[in-house]
C-alpha cells in the first residue's frame, strides 16, 4: 500500500507540545476522532492503548509507529505527529521519542497492515529522513519528505 493512499497534510503535525506516552496516543485519538466521525476519541484511544500494552511501538532513533485496529473502519489512515521535545516511550532501544507514526487500520486488514507497517519502519530507518523530518515546519513538508521517493 502506497503512503499515498493512507497519509495526508492535515493529519501531519510538527512542534506539537506533548510530554507523556499517554497525551501522545490521545492527541493521535482525537485526530482520528475528527478524521472517523463515527467512532469516539475513547475507542481509538482504546485501540492505541491495547496495542502499546504488548509492546511498545518505539522502534528505536526516536521514532515509535504506535498503531490501532478497529471494527468500524474500511480504509487505513496515517497520522504524522513530531513533538517540540522527545518523550519517554518504552522505546527498543530506551531512547526517548519525537517521532510518531501511528496507524488505525481495519480490523480485517491485517496482512496489508503488516506489509505497511514494514515499509514505514524501513523509511524511518533512514537518517537522511529522520533529519528532514526533525526540520519540517509544516504538515505539508512532513507529507512531501515521507512520500518524495513514491511515484504517480
Amino acid at each position: 500500500m502506497p503512503l499515498s493512499s493512507i497519509l495526508s497534510k492535515d493529519r501531519a503535525f510538527c512542534a506539537v507540545s506533548c510530554q507523556s506516552k499517554k497525551k501522545i496516543l490521545e492527541r493521535v485519538s482525537e485526530i482520528g476522532a475528527q478524521y472517523y466521525e463515527d467512532i469516539p476519541q475513547a475507542t481509538i484511544l482504546s485501540s492505541l492503548v491495547q496495542r502499546e500494552k504488548m509492546g511498545s511501538t518505539g522502534i528505536g532513533h526516536g521514532v515509535a509507529i504506535p498503531h490501532g485496529r478497529l471494527s468500524d473502519i474500511d480504509e487505513v489512515i496515517a497520522i504524522v505527529l513530531i513533538t517540540e521535545t522527545p518523550i519517554a516511550f518504552d522505546a527498543i532501544d530506551n531512547q526517548p521519542v519525537d517521532i510518531f507514526f501511528s496507524l488505525l487500520v481495519p480490523e480485517d486488514q491485517i496482512s496489508g497492515h503488516l506489509q505497511t507497517l514494514a515499509g514505514i519502519a524501513a523509511k524511518l530507518n533512514d537518517k537522511t529522513i529522520l533529519k528532514q523530518l526533525r526540520q519540517a515546519a509544516s504538515g505539508e513538508a512532513i507529507v512531501s519528505i515521507l512520500l518524495s521517493d513514491e511515484t504517480d
